[in-house]
């Protein structure tokens, strides 16, 4: 391959040949042969498991392939570490971000610079105000980052990494967590930069209308392989074939009436399994002033609205992890206010975090460890039960992992699986955030499907999410967050996309 100058910008050509990689027993890549072309975006598809994350880890650096080669420019280039990927010109941009809390907007931006924080700040201010500048982020270089939205985060590492020079740039699930305003600024961020500057730009996404509405080329993976590219446009449904060698599988199909499509609420049921109080709810930057809300056996609330506006706050007091200022909370008529998370469980409670390796599952430990920690109860553990359940339990669940397998090494897809099958099968009330982060469209839908069969049979649903279709889809409430303060829509299937969108845009 040739690379090339077009008006003035330079275009590096990237070919991986031969790339495999295996853990265990899954071979993650097998035999990937691709080739990525400056000044376009590509989208790289695949379900959950199918090895595209694997195949940017290796391209960016972050992990090594057992055997192959990437070729940069007509020349093999041989780099272990990020950091020396992106010499080579290609940085990647994670799910969540991998920046310093404590750090300020512009130490961020200088960190991982040569010299590290003892660059000239005033030169890196500016460099950093005249990238801000030139594609509408808004960043004060002076801002604490813990600050700073899952958006704004990503904005900062786009610029850091543009400043270090790369010239591929690749994003994980870029549109995960952030408002339309902020994936409409990504957007015309990444079209510029790869018509104006010749950038090749990767985007591994499950939104395939993100992917329509970006992309050139698509590159679909299954099962470590890959198994077609497609030239854009394209049809949803034909990249849904693409990806999972067929058309949806009929237990997606469930908002077309299936008997897992939402319900309306039977308003008779006026006590409720869960009610909150005049609830004062507070944390650094917000507060959530008395508010009450009471949800029923077998309904499902969803919370929209921009990140830090409330909904986490909720979500959390639900399950005892943020206790309120004033108020009270009750569970199937148990007073549980100002208890501990242990006690919101023991009364019928199960909470699903967002961040899944951060909170819902432990990294270094294998799926029976997990197994144990949630069905033990006394000090000594059966292990070869434990094992059996666990067993069972990946078969029930479709996870694509072994007993012994470490958490860290599934996909996301499959440790929200996992996660699925270490909660109660009827909890009072299910909690949880964006329970269908980062996963391709089968994968979510399947996850709904239990969520919703257990809401049959009468567990209350909470959940929050910024996929809206996702809300007016599965919600027979919803509750719309904005600044603190909370909206309510009582009849989710009669709402529209565009009148949720006003009011989490605060109208």
């Amino acid at each position: 391959m040739d690379s090339g100058t077009e008006n003035g910008n330079f275009f590096m050509d990237i070919e991986l040949r031969h790339i495999h990689k295996r853990f265990g027993a899954v071979h993650a890549n097998n035999d990937i042969n691709l080739t990525f072309k400056g000044g376009r975006i590509v989208g790289v598809l695949g379900e959950n498991g199918a090895g595209k994350s694997t195949l940017m880890k290796i391209l960016s650096g972050y992990q090594p392939p057992d055997s192959g080669e990437i070729w940069i420019d007509g020349k093999a280039a041989a780099y272990r570490g990020p950091q020396a990927a992106i010499r080579h010109g290609v940085g990647m941009l994670q799910q969540d971000p991998l920046d310093v809390a404590a750090f300020t907007v512009l130490e961020n931006f200088i960190y991982g610079q040569g010299g590290g924080l003892g660059l000239p700040r005033r030169a890196a201010s500016n460099t950093l105000k005249q990238l801000s500048k030139r594609f509408g982020f808004e960043l004060d270089p002076d801002a604490p980052n813990a600050s700073l939205s899952i958006g704004q985060r990503q904005q900062l590492e786009i610029v850091r990494l543009l400043a270090l020079g790369v010239k591929t740039l690749i994003l994980d699930e870029p549109t995960t967590g952030i408002s339309a305003e902020q994936k409409d600024i990504l957007f015309g961020a990444l079209q510029a930069l790869a018509a104006n500057d010749g950038l090749t730009v990767l985007l591994v996404s499950h939104k395939l209308e993100d992917v329509i509405a970006l992309c050139h080329e698509v590159a679909v993976l299954r099962a470590g392989q890959v198994v077609g590219t497609q030239t854009m446009p394209a049809t949803t449904q034909q990249l849904v074939a693409l990806m999972f060698g067929k058309e949806l599988s009929p237990h997606a199909e469930l908002a077309s009436g299936s008997i897992f499509a939402p319900k309306a609420v039977d308003s008779v049921d006026e006590q409720g399994v869960v009610r909150l109080e005049n609830l004062t709810l507070r944390d650094k930057r917000l507060t959530v002033d008395n508010f009450s809300l009471t949800i029923r056996e077998g309904e499902t609330v969803g919370l929209a609205g921009l990140d830090g506006s409330g909904q986490e706050l909720l979500l959390r007091a639900c399950v005892g992890l943020v206790k309120p200022v004033r108020g009270r909370i009750m569970v199937n008529g148990q007073d549980v206010t100002g208890t501990g998370y242990r006690q919101f469980i023991q009364a019928g409670v199960a909470f699903g975090a967002a961040g899944r390796l951060e909170e819902g599952l432990v990294a270094g430990l294998t799926l029976t460890e997990h197994m144990a920690l949630a069905t033990e109860q006394g000090v000594f553990i059966d292990w070869a039960r434990a094992r059996a359940l666990t067993a069972q339990k990946l078969e029930q669940y479709d996870v694509r992992g072994r007993p012994e397998s470490a958490i860290q090494t599934l996909s996301g897809g499959n440790q929200q699986r996992t996660l699925m099958a270490l909660m109660p099968e009827q909890p009072v009330l299910m909690a949880l955030e964006q329970p269908t982060r980062g996963l391709d469209v089968d994968s979510a839908r399947w996850i709904w499907s239990q969520l919703l069969a257990r809401q049959k049979r009468g567990t209350a649903i909470v959940f929050s999410s910024p996929d809206l279709d996702e809300l007016v889809t599965y919600s027979d409430r919803i509750l719309v967050f904005y600044a603190g303060r909370v909206t309510e829509i009582p009849d989710a299937l009669n709402t529209t996309i565009d009148e949720l969108g006003r009011l989490i845009g605060g109208e």
